[in-house]
């Protein structure tokens, strides 16, 4: 298993409610629209209340694929001029702030 993270913020002009309401009712369904998708999507918004600072993002977006080969193939496609992706997260995420890089799980 493949996996990315990935630490995005809200564009600035919306709430915290807004920003996880286009996420989950616009973009999420246009992602799983797509050609080729994900074998695993989650979502893990930042809540208030935790301890220490605010970490500087609002959600955690966790992306599984088969292998590396298979994320590649799912980005080209993703950003690919007319699938909408790139310009849907201009209207919803601050893309200078966004963070990803690949993980691996143990335990």
């Amino acid at each position: 298993m493949y996996r990315v993270m990935a630490l995005l913020s809200k564009h600035p002009n919306l709430t915290a409610e807004e920003f996880a309401d286009h996420y989950e009712n616009r973009h999420v369904p246009l992602v799983l629209g797509l050609s080729l998708r994900p074998d695993g999507y989650l979502r893990h918004y930042v809540q208030p209340g935790g301890s220490g600072e605010a970490p500087g993002f609002d959600v955690v977006t966790q992306l599984e694929f088969e292998d590396q080969a298979a994320y590649f193939a799912w980005a080209r496609v993703a950003y690919a001029p007319g699938s909408g992706v790139q310009e849907d997260e201009e209207r919803f995420l601050d893309r200078s702030r966004t963070r990803s890089f690949a993980v691996r799980t143990e335990g």
